[in-house]
């Protein structure tokens, strides 16, 4: 049991970043193991709720990548990647809209909203939230080669964020939960990457914090150690010495991007390690590695 002081220090420590980001938008981008194991999902949705009580404006994008590669895996359907994202073909695709859409963003608003909260779930269908078109996908191959031109399928990119839909929620006092698909001009569905979806949301609501929860500590250095804090230019110099590789290069990358978008500031944190959220907003190290302009 921790000590009663204990708890009251706690409290103390916490009281300044409450007064700092009252009224304060913070876009949180959910997935990995946190949305697997069912003491961490309680622990996420408390966290929102938490943020919501004490002022602040959580805005939540959620990924699905474990629970559509089961469902597929029932209807006998293969999975293919590349370069770690799903190749979406239509039939892949309609999985894809199904279980982020109709499984997992529902399963967030209820527990969120089962704790107390007042969330509302929607895709970038809704309003016109999100504008793709399809990606065009280029790997390098090796020096003096052009590179490979990769047809993934229904994968689309960005191209515009209209956040009236979400302005008019977070007004109401409502938690938006956003499932990572969009729509083209035609009407088309597209698949799209959760990080870079948390990344222009963030951006177009130019959020005080954008945080990443991941499956690993945060940024780590040659030697395996964490990262705390990095400036803009110290992590694309780590990008570009390959000290970040695979799959923390997008992160990151999506970072940078919020972070010229008008962000303050971008946190990328272990989703496994419980309350991973408030330790980082309310605590005076917090955890993960913070990205700064």
């Amino acid at each position: 049991m921790i000590p009663n002081t204990e708890r009251a220090k706690v409290l103390v420590e916490a009281l300044p970043y409450i007064q700092r980001f009252n009224g304060a938008t913070v876009v949180v981008k959910y997935g990995g193991h946190a949305m697997v194991d069912d003491e961490l999902k309680q622990n996420f949705a408390l966290n929102i709720i938490l943020m919501k009580y004490v002022g602040m404006n959580p805005v939540v994008i959620h990924g699905g990548g474990p629970q559509i590669g089961g469902f597929l895996k029932r209807l006998s359907i293969k999975s293919e990647f590349v370069d770690g994202m799903r190749v979406t073909d239509r039939q892949t695709m309609d999985v894809v809209e199904m279980v982020l859409v109709g499984k997992v963003n529902k399963e967030i608003v209820t527990l969120i909203n089962s704790n107390g909260g007042r969330a509302v779930g929607l895709s970038g269908k809704d309003g016109r939230l999100i504008m793709t078109r399809k990606m065009k996908y280029e790997r390098d191959v090796g020096e003096n080669q052009p590179p490979e031109i990769i047809d993934m399928g229904m994968v689309g990119e960005i191209t515009s964020v209209d956040n009236r839909v979400l302005l008019s929620l977070m007004e109401s006092e409502f938690i938006p939960v956003i499932a990572p698909v969009g729509t083209n001009k035609k009407g088309e569905t597209y698949n799209i990457n959760a990080d870079l979806v948390a990344g222009h949301i963030a951006s177009s609501l130019r959020a005080r914090k954008l945080i990443l929860l991941t499956d690993t500590e945060g940024v780590l250095d040659l030697e395996g150690r964490l990262i705390s804090t990095l400036k803009m230019e110290e992590a694309r110099r780590l990008i570009n010495n390959r000290t970040v590789k695979g799959g923390m290069i997008p992160k990151v990358n999506c970072c940078l991007e919020a972070l010229s978008g008008g962000v303050k500031k971008a946190h990328i944190i272990d989703g496994r390690q419980a309350h991973a959220i408030l330790l980082e907003i309310f605590s005076k190290v917090g955890v993960g590695t913070q990205i700064v302009h």
